[in-house]
């Protein structure tokens, strides 16, 4: 058989596809050979052979996390670096008798513009990072990419960029949660969706 999403070819018991993760809702069928002692007209029973969960778990998702984190950061001071290389000298020059009023210093307009300057970026690039690449035909961040993770809909199906900005931004409501609990759901939920995921109805998958 093949994955209705992405074309891979499959076996013909899998229940979900080894490429992307989609669920393919294939019957298993029965083994080969006869089936001693099944009296005339008896149904046949056939056990299925187990299949690992296509979900990630916790630790999984929290490893990835910490990579996206690291390439974030990595990033972003980067990107800092080059504004204070740009404003920062003329900003200090002109702060130069502000230094002995360090009141003064912290509310000079210009220094409230580059911390309001770097939050933007910091919000728009993380949140650009995520949905982008969520949505994208990798489906995952670096992070997820580099563990295969990928994030799709409840029905394993690639997210949209809309739905994928909903997952970021309800990460809001995840980190008010006391004691990372939003967060720590991925690791006892069914399928193992942390609060973000619930709300967005998305479901985040490993690669098999």
């Amino acid at each position: 058989m093949y994955c209705s999403r992405c074309g891979t070819a499959q076996a013909d018991n899998a229940a979900f596809c080894g490429n992307c993760g989609q669920p393919l809702g294939a019957a298993l069928r029965p083994p080969a050979g006869p089936i001693a002692a099944a009296p005339p007209g008896a149904p046949v029973v056939v056990l299925a052979p187990p299949v690992h969960s296509p979900y990630a778990g916790f630790w999984l998702r929290f490893v990835a996390y910490v990579i996206d984190a690291l390439m974030i950061g990595l990033v972003l001071g980067v990107l800092i670096l080059i504004m204070v290389a740009i404003i920062g000298v003329g900003t200090l020059r002109g702060n130069e008798g502000a230094f002995d009023e360090p009141d003064k210093f912290f509310f000079a307009p210009a220094v409230i513009s580059f911390v309001i300057g770097i939050f933007v970026l910091a919000t728009c690039g993380t949140w650009l990072y995520y949905a982008l690449l969520e949505s994208s035909i990798h489906q995952g961040t670096l992070g997820k990419m580099a563990l295969g993770l990928i994030v799709t809909d409840m029905q394993g199906r690639r997210v949209t960029f809309a739905r994928a900005s909903g997952r970021f931004f309800a990460k809001i409501i995840t980190g008010l949660i006391p004691l990372c609990i939003g967060y720590i759901m991925a690791g006892f939920t069914e399928k193992k969706q942390a609060l973000h995921d619930l709300i967005a109805s998305c479901l985040v998958l490993k690669k098999t």
